[in-house]
Order: C-alpha cells, then structure tokens, then sequence
C-alpha cells in the first residue's frame, strides 16, 4: 500500500480527474477528504469509496470554506499529508474579447486565488506531521497555450509558476510542491474546452494534435498524483509533469 497511514485532502474530486485521484488514493491506504462545492456528489464519491473517504462541501474560493475543510480533515484524521489542489473552472472556447468579467473573476479565484487560500490553511498542519505533498492540478494551457482560451491559459501558468516557487520556499519545511498538467480530458468540461458539441467528428479534431492519439482519462492524472504523493518520489519537487500524450512536444 503505496499511501498506508496517509491522510489527504482532494478538491474538486466529485468528478473527473478528482474522483479518479481520491480513488487511486484510497485504493493504497489513504484516507481521503472528498471536497467539491457539489455536496451531493461528493456524497455519493466518498459513499463509492467507502469508510476511507469522507465528503466535504466547500468552495475553494472562499476562505472560510478552505479553513473549515483543513480544520474538518485535521481533526477527523488527525493530521494532513497530501493536498490536491484539483478544483478548477474555464470559460468556453471563444475570443479573448469576448469572456465577461465575471467568468475571468471566477476562473481566477478559483484556479489561483484557491492555491493561495489552501497554501495558508495546509502548510501549519503539514508542519505538525514533520512535512507533506502538494499537487495541483495544472494544464498544458499553461505551457502550450492555444486561442480561445486566453484566460484560462493565464490561469494555469501561473499555477505552474506558483508551484515553482512554492517548492523553493517550503523546501525547508520538507514540503514538496508539484503539480500536473493533463491535455484536454474526458470530463465535464471537455465541451467548454473545445467551444463545440461533444462530437466524435470534433474531438478527432483535438485528438490530432495528440501524439499517443486519445484524450487523457482521470486514471492518467491519477497515476500522476500517486506517484508524486508516494514517498518513492521524495526527492521530487516544483515538477511540472506534462500528463498528455506528447502534446507539449
């Protein structure tokens, strides 16, 4: 068992990629925390994967939420060792002059301002277990950036560049910093990415530009995320591995 006596906290993980972690986590020993601002569904996950993972309903773009989630898991694990920082919004495919105020003050509260907030809530409680594992669910937007997603593009670079830096710095606290950067995936919000209907015509379109020929799956990121969870990996820190099929080549 990979994780035996670890304790994490997985956000976002009522769907996509982070189901797919907080599975793969609890499958090697690790009792999870299943946030996502979606309650019932976190429910439903942590009920699927049964007395290892407990849901928890927050929104990682409020402070107090993020608070009370590290706090919940502290006291019902007794401690915390790995957070994935996997909850993350877009905006639809379009023009960069087209994206309304609102969803860029979204995107960016929750896919940076989030890193911020549960950085400030995590670290205190890694330091009382002598250390711990961070990774955030990043993109190959933030590397490759491509028209149509400007915005988004932004927001996980600099998921990307804080990961860096936060690994320079915590370093001294034994707290390694990583993150992941999946190509376009099969989940809820591959219709956004793309800016057209979920077709079999249209995603050949992404697939092309896909060396290995398919989109990732939520077990690709979660291989990603146990290995860099994994004390195997201790000497590993401010990575940013590219999980996509050679798109980035």
């Amino acid at each position: 068992m990979r994780l035996k006596d670890k304790t994490a906290i997985v956000t976002g993980a009522a769907s996509g990629f982070g189901r797919g972690i907080a599975e793969a986590f609890a499958a090697e020993g690790a009792r999870v925390m299943v946030a996502d601002i979606a309650t019932g569904a976190a429910a439903a996950v942590a009920a699927s994967i049964g007395t290892a993972a407990v849901p928890f309903t927050a929104d990682v773009s409020k402070k107090a939420d993020v608070e009370a989630m590290v706090q919940a898991a502290a006291r019902i694990f007794g401690g915390v060792d790995i957070l994935v920082n996997n909850a993350g919004v877009t905006h639809r495919n379009q023009s960069l002059m087209t994206v309304s105020e609102d969803d860029f003050d979204r995107i960016y509260a929750v896919n940076v301002k989030s890193i911020y907030l549960t950085t400030l809530a995590v670290v205190p409680e890694m330091e009382k277990r002598g250390g711990g594992s961070i990774i955030t669910t990043a993109s190959t937007a933030g590397v490759r950036p491509r028209p149509g997603l400007t915005w988004y593009n932004g927001s996980k670079g600099a998921a990307i560049t804080l990961t860096k830096s936060m690994a320079a710095e915590l370093a001294v606290k034994n707290i390694r910093v990583n993150a992941i950067n999946p190509v376009i995936g099969e989940t809820g919000m591959i219709e956004q990415f793309m800016g057209m209907p979920d077709t079999p015509e249209n995603r050949a379109k992404f697939v092309a530009g896909i060396p290995l020929g398919r989109f990732s799956k939520p077990s690709d990121i979660a291989n990603a995320a146990l290995f860099l969870a994994d004390p195997a990996s201790a000497f590993i820190t401010g990575v940013a591995i590219e999980v996509d099929g050679g798109r980035c080549v």
